[in-house]
């Protein structure tokens, strides 16, 4: 065991704090990852304040983990100490299912995944995750940081960064493809710096045009208010695929009239409160209305080397630890361009 500090909400809705926990020796096939970097994703403040149901308390949040291997077990043959390394959402799953076997472990079927925090382990231990000093994971549930990425900007890319690609992907954004982007926050930046990267015209659909410049910037063709009516007449039948990054409810109706025929609207942000949806806005065109989660290992690896390649990190503002609590209060004010990264040092 190796104790370690770390920052905890003891609580639901309470203040996070300075703690220590205890990380699992390392077994054969673990790796030792010293963090150096943790990025602050939505998710965390949702299950931290446990907007998406009961928790597990103390809880140490942080899935968008990068570091150094300091250590590995005797069985490990993927990495070595010094390599370059990233931890995302999940730290185990079954690795029997059908989909754990096809490279789809997030959508475990064999009792789900492990999430790296707010879940307990084959063990019944609880997770921790990254806003701490150091993690023990298994080889099979790490993915390896292209030395062409500064670890501070890949951090993000672990959560951020993948839950966009995944469906980006899947949904074949690429050249001859027109793409919406629902949301300018972590995530929506991250989606409009990915499918312009795929080749897709990329428009985003922000609230207002408060971040139209940095839009255009990162990649976005079009930048559009949602608060001007104006735009869902202009644009009707406009979009292939919108993906939807945004933690609060829509009127998806609206949304998906500004699909073609055979488009698809897909979220990737979770609100914590049930939408409402007429089907006829899914009948008239034959459209989606989809649901997409992280990537499994293998795709997160490629969509670490896609953003090596081509020159994509996370548009960061690094942190101290002691900053977290302001922090948060900031990602719920949409007052962070565009990711909170925690230098792990400041621990």
């Amino acid at each position: 065991m190796t104790t370690v500090a770390a920052y905890a909400a003891p609580a639901a809705k309470a203040p996070l704090e300075r703690t220590t926990i205890e990380r699992r020796a390392v077994r054969e096939f673990d790796v030792l990852i010293d963090i150096k970097f943790a990025g602050i994703c939505h998710s965390d403040i949702h299950q931290v304040q446990e907007g998406w149901g009961e928790a597990i308390f103390p809880m140490i949040p942080g899935h968008e983990i990068a570091g150094i291997v300091s250590e590995v077990g005797p069985g490990v043959t993927k990495y070595k100490v010094g390599d370059r390394v990233g931890v995302g959402c999940m730290v185990d799953s079954c690795r029997e299912c059908d989909n754990c076997k096809a490279g789809l472990e997030q959508y475990c079927t064999g009792g789900g995944m492990v999430g790296t925090y707010n879940a307990l382990d084959k063990d019944g231990e609880p997770t921790y995750g990254g806003y701490s000093e150091k993690i023990v994971v298994d080889e099979n549930y790490v993915v390896r940081i292209p030395d062409g990425l500064s670890l501070d900007v890949a951090a993000p890319l672990l959560c951020a960064g993948i839950t966009t690609y995944s469906p980006l992907k899947h949904w074949n954004a690429g050249p001859g493809k027109k793409i919406a982007v629902i949301g300018m926050g972590g995530l929506g930046h991250m989606a409009v710096k990915l499918a312009h990267a795929l080749g897709a015209e990329v428009t985003v659909l922000s609230q207002s045009l408060r971040k139209q410049e940095d839009g255009l910037k990162l990649g976005a063709d079009h930048y559009y208010a949602t608060s001007d009516p104006k735009t869902f007449q202009e644009l009707a039948g406009t979009f292939d695929l919108i993906v939807s990054t945004v933690s609060a409810p829509l009127d998806f109706n609206v949304f998906l009239s500004l699909l073609r025929t055979d488009g698809a609207l897909v979220n990737v942000g979770a609100p914590e409160e049930p939408v409402k949806l007429n089907l006829f806005s899914l009948i008239g065109g034959r459209k989606t209305l989809a649901g997409s989660g992280i990537g499994g290992i293998q795709e997160t690896q490629e969509m670490l080397d896609f953003c090596a390649e081509h020159g994509i990190g996370a548009e960061i503002e690094l942190i101290g630890a002691s900053e977290i609590n302001e922090a948060y209060e900031r990602v719920q004010s949409s007052d962070v361009r565009y990711r909170f990264v925690i230098d792990t040092a400041t621990i």
